[in-house]
Parts: structure tokens; sequence; C-alpha cells
């Protein structure tokens, strides 16, 4: 049985330990499809547009069985049925996104139980990166730095980008 995982999230933006999980889950799955979600109770950082560019650009270099797609509503659960994957990806960093993922995980067993979770931790130096934490950074002066370390150079791109035409 082909193993199938998806790695879904908001992506805004996509880091350094986004990519990182991405390239881990190539490794473990036969394909791994990498969701961007859309939340439309959410203004985002960047447009959907942008951080779906933004996770194609990233991904030019990964192996060729990862591909990205939109999800538009729904329960992630349902939409990873309907592409017949098989496992759930993700990233715990901290007791947090442990508590967080352990309700997430027994929530979606319920609905569909055929589907398993697989949980990774990133290494130390990229424990601490969030996208929250890079949006944060994003106007302060001397922000290019920090930014600049904690995503990948295309991802960065697009992010001064758009602070330059606020400007």
């Amino acid at each position: 049985m082909k193993r199938i995982g998806i790695y879904a999230g908001s992506f805004d933006p996509p880091t350094n330990g986004h990519l990182w999980m991405i390239q881990q889950g190539a490794e473990l799955f036969d394909e791994l499809v990498v969701v961007l979600g859309a939340n439309p109770d959410k203004k985002g950082f960047l447009s959907e547009d942008a951080r779906l560019n933004a996770l194609r650009s990233m991904l030019q270099d990964c192996p060729p069985n990862v591909r990205v797609e939109r999800m538009q509503g729904g329960f992630l659960v349902d939409f990873a049925r309907r592409i017949g994957a098989t496992h759930l990806l993700r990233g715990i960093r901290n007791t947090i996104d442990f508590e967080y993922e352990k309700s997430m995980d027994r929530m979606n067993a319920r609905m569909e139980p055929g589907i398993r979770t697989v949980y990774l931790m990133p290494p130390a130096e990229l424990e601490e990166i969030s996208s929250s934490m890079v949006r944060g950074f994003v106007g302060v002066q001397g922000w290019q730095r920090w930014v600049q370390a904690s995503v990948p150079p295309c991802v960065f791109n697009i992010i001064a980008a758009q602070q330059h035409s606020k400007s």
C-alpha cells in the first residue's frame, strides 16, 4: 500500500522549520502532499497566492514525491480521505504544541480512524522558529537579518518585496 502523507498548515509565512518537516516527510512517505489551508476568518500576513508561490518556490529542489495543494474549507481528514492519504505529518516544538496536537489527533482519529498521525521534533536550531515569530519581526528596525535567518531565501524575497511595496 502506498504511504501518502499530508503536511498541512497556513504557512504564513513558510519557515525553515516547515522546510525541514517537508524534507523529512519526503523521506518517510512514498508521496507527501503539502496542503495550504485557508482560514476565511483570518487576514493573512501574506496573501494565499503569495504563500502558495512561496511554498512552490522553496520546494523546487525537493524530490518529485512532494507536491503542493490548496485546501478550501472543510476538515483535513476529509481532504485526506479524498486524496487517499494514509498519514498526517505534524511537528512538535514544545509542550504547548504537544497538548494541541494531542487534542487534534484524538478528534481526527474519531472522524477518520484509518488515517494515522506521525509527529516529528525539529532539531534544536529550528525549535523556536514559527511563522508568528517571523511576522512579529517584520517591520522592526533590523528585521531583515532575523527574518533572513528564519525563512528560505525565496520566502525572504517575497516578504522583503511586500514590505518594499508598503513603503
